[in-house]
């Protein structure tokens, strides 16, 4: 076979040399030429063949490459394999075999009212705020971002089960569902001031959800609740009812500072009085000590009076006496009962005047 190829190459070409020269010379128009066709010998058709496999090959692409943060899942004749294929270079059988690429990396929902710019971005999906109804039945906005990446354990088999819209069937209907229960059980105007107890609850209730899942199809990273949207009434209610809380605690200080003031002045006219008392009784205590202090004194000066001692007193005075009569001999002289003394005497010569000699 290759013999007869060659000889076939080798005539076309002698009949193409031919043309070209006989063409040579005249003005007619070029006749064109066919490629040359390398010659390799012997060994044409089987290097041929082999090229010829090649280029099958590549056209068929009989591999595929899974990179980090994916999993491929391989198909053969339209069933899934159960074991996901990992990151690295897969042969497969072309046409028989199939592998989709799913990705395995953190995603992100973003539950809002206004639609963000970054989530257009790869991984990052926008959807409307969850609407749901209080206990009393008034509607409620909750803004919330979900995280959560595929279980690449189970890749293959949430895939089979899921489809490979698995996201849209298990991560936003769960979300819905928890959050609708958990405000569900509470009024509207409680949901502010419980905003940190109502994340935590809404978080544990999705993971319990997600995780009850046969075979764990995702795993939650993180559930941020970021703002929750009352009514317009109830936001005017919740409004007035702080200006009123307000109110009433600006009249409690209020009345913490007069009292506080009131206790104040008590406590200075207590001080004051007190310092009045104690002053009153330093004075009292000092006429006390005073009048003790003399009492002692007379006690020991009478304990100290005897008879003879009264009569040199008394000789004493009468010595005075004598000498004022010296003096004046018109004075009269009066003793006292008894002859104690002091005795008084009185000049005659000016009744004014009165000398007491003690």
């Amino acid at each position: 076979m290759a013999s007869d190829m060659n000889d076939y190459f080798n005539k076309k070409k002698s009949e193409g040399g031919g043309q070209k020269k006989s063409s040579g010379g005249g003005n007619g128009p070029t006749v064109p030429q066919m490629p040359k066709m390398p010659d390799f010998g012997g060994k044409s058709g089987i290097v041929y063949f082999l090229i010829a496999v090649v280029v099958m090959l590549v056209l068929a692409k009989p591999f595929t490459i899974i990179e980090e943060g994916q999993r491929g899942i391989l198909s053969t004749n339209g069933k899934y394999q159960d074991q996901a294929l990992l990151p690295g270079l897969h042969f497969i059988v072309p046409i028989i075999q199939k592998v989709y690429v799913v990705d395995t990396k953190v995603r992100i929902i973003n539950y809002a009212n206004r639609i963000e710019a970054s989530s257009n971005a790869s991984g990052i999906v926008a959807k409307q705020a969850i609407t749901v109804l209080d206990k009393r039945s008034l509607p409620v906005s909750i803004e919330l971002t979900v995280q959560y990446r595929l279980n690449s354990e189970f890749a293959a088999q949430t895939i089979s089960n899921w489809g490979f819209s698995w996201e849209d069937k298990i991560i936003n209907p769960v979300v819905r569902d928890v959050v609708r229960n958990v405000i569900g059980k509470y009024d509207a105007e409680a949901l502010t001031q419980m905003r940190n107890n109502l994340g935590s609850e809404i978080e544990a209730g999705i993971r319990e959800s997600v995780a009850g899942l046969k075979n764990t199809p995702a795993v939650l990273q993180s559930v941020q609740l970021r703002d929750i949207v009352l009514p317009t009434k109830v936001k005017e209610q919740i409004e007035a009812v702080q200006i009123a809380k307000q109110a009433v605690q600006k009249a409690e200080q209020d009345v913490q500072r007069v009292t506080q003031e009131a206790l104040k002045r008590a406590a200075e006219a207590r001080g004051v009085a007190e310092q009045a008392r104690i002053e009153a009784q330093g004075k009292a205590d000092a006429i006390t000590i005073n009048a003790n202090a003399k009492a002692k004194a007379n006690l020991l000066i009478s304990k100290s009076l005897t008879s003879k001692l009264l009569q040199l007193e008394q000789m004493k005075v009468q010595g005075k006496f004598n000498d004022a009569l010296r003096v004046n001999r018109d004075a009269k002289i009066f003793l006292t009962p008894g002859g104690s003394t002091p005795n008084i005497w009185v000049d005659t010569k000016n009744a004014r005047q009165r000398t007491t000699a003690k």
